[in-house]
């Protein structure tokens, strides 16, 4: 089973910009992988996916703002994340869905 490692989160100014790390344990380049967040009392959130041929999609709140890539030889997905806002705080997930695999998150804050 694959195993995913989320890494790169925390506290950032309102303006600023963080990169997120999903680590598989396995090779992943076949697969789709999506990153969600969750904030404090609310439903989790599909932020957006990368797909195995490289094309990506966005919810429209990040568009512009969020980039998703992916390095197959390394097994890692990148959420790039500019201009951050207060409102995207959140803890971020990278999931696969074909095997609805998790990783256990990883907490942004964006405060001043």
């Amino acid at each position: 089973q694959v195993q995913l490692v989320e890494s790169g989160g925390g506290l950032v100014q309102p303006g600023g910009s963080l990169r997120l790390s999903c680590a598989a344990s396995e090779d992943i380049s076949r697969m789709a992988v999506a990153w969600y967040r969750q904030a404090p009392g609310k439903q989790r959130e599909l932020v957006g996916t990368i797909f195995r041929n490289g094309l990506t999609n966005y919810v429209d709140s990040v568009k512009g703002r969020f980039t998703i890539s992916r390095d197959n030889s390394e097994q890692t997905v990148y959420l790039q994340m500019t201009t951050l806002k207060p409102d995207d705080t959140a803890r971020y997930y990278c999931m696969i869905p074909d095997i609805n695999t998790w990783g256990q998150g990883t907490q942004v804050t964006v405060s001043s």
